[in-house]
C-alpha cells in the first residue's frame, strides 16, 4: 500500500479543514439571524451600505427562483455535492496547486451548506414571520417537512442607490441599487470560488475537466 505524501496530507488536511470551517460558519450565520430577526428585519452593520437583511427563499443563489420547487432543488444539490467530493479526491490524489484545492472546497462548502436549510429548517424550526422570531422545535414539530426548508439569507450590500437618468427608455426615473441582492455565507463562498478560478486557475481548471475525458487527455498528454 503506498504512502500518502506531504503534499497529499497537506491539501486533504486544507480541504477538509476549509469546508468544515464554512460549514459551521454559515450554519451558525443561519441558525443566529433565524432565532433573532423577524422576517424582513434589517440591521446596519455600521455603514449605510451593508446590512443584516433576514429574508426566506426556496430558490437558488441570491435568491433566485427554481422551478420545481424545493425538493428538486435540493436532491439536485445532494447530487452535486457527491460529485464534487469525487472530483476534490481526484484533485487532491493528483497534487493540483493547494490554492485551487483551497478554493474548490470553497464551492464544496458553499454547494453544501444549503442544503442543511432544505433538509433539516422546516423540520426543526417554527415559520419566521413579521411578527415573531422563529425558535428550534422537536422532531416533526417545525413549519415544513424534511426537504422543504427555507434557505436563509442574510447580506444586503445596496453599494450605489440612485436613479435612472430620465432619457433611458423603460426605466428612466426609476430607482436603481447596485449591489441589490440578498444572499448567505454558503452563496458568497461559492461565487468567490468560482470567480478566482475563472480568473487565476484557468489551467488547472482545464485539467479537472481532462480528468473526466480519458480520450482527450491522452492526446493531451502525447
Amino acid at each position: 500500500m503506498k504512502r500518502r505524501t506531504p503534499n497529499v496530507t497537506l491539501r486533504s488536511a486544507v480541504a477538509v479543514a476549509v469546508v468544515l470551517l464554512l460549514l459551521v460558519a454559515d450554519q451558525f450565520l443561519k441558525i443566529y439571524v433565524k432565532t433573532h430577526f423577524l422576517l424582513g428585519e434589517m440591521r446596519s452593520m455600521g455603514t449605510d451600505w451593508a446590512y443584516l437583511y433576514f429574508v426566506e427563499n426556496k430558490g437558488m443563489a441570491f435568491g433566485l427562483d427554481v422551478v420545481g420547487g424545493t425538493v428538486l432543488l435540493c436532491c439536485f444539490r445532494i447530487v452535486a455535492v457527491a460529485f464534487l467530493i469525487y472530483t476534490m479526491t481526484r484533485i487532491v490524489r493528483k497534487r493540483f496547486p493547494l490554492s485551487f484545492v483551497l478554493l474548490m472546497s470553497m464551492i464544496l462548502a458553499g454547494a453544501a451548506g444549503n442544503i442543511f436549510d432544505n433538509l433539516f429548517y422546516g423540520v426543526f424550526f417554527t415559520e419566521s414571520t413579521c411578527y415573531d422570531v422563529a425558535f428550534p422545535v422537536g422532531w416533526n414539530e417545525g413549519y415544513g417537512t424534511f426537504f422543504t426548508g427555507k434557505v436563509v439569507d442574510m447580506f444586503y450590500f445596496p453599494i450605489i442607490r440612485t436613479v435612472y437618468p430620465d432619457w433611458i427608455p423603460v426605466w428612466g426615473g426609476q430607482p436603481f441599487i447596485f449591489f441589490s441582492p440578498i444572499f448567505n455565507l454558503a452563496d458568497a463562498a461559492i461565487s468567490c470560488g468560482a470567480i478566482c478560478i475563472i480568473l487565476f486557475f484557468r489551467h488547472s481548471l482545464q485539467r479537472t475537466f481532462l480528468m473526466f475525458d480519458r480520450k482527450r487527455l491522452t492526446a493531451h498528454r502525447s
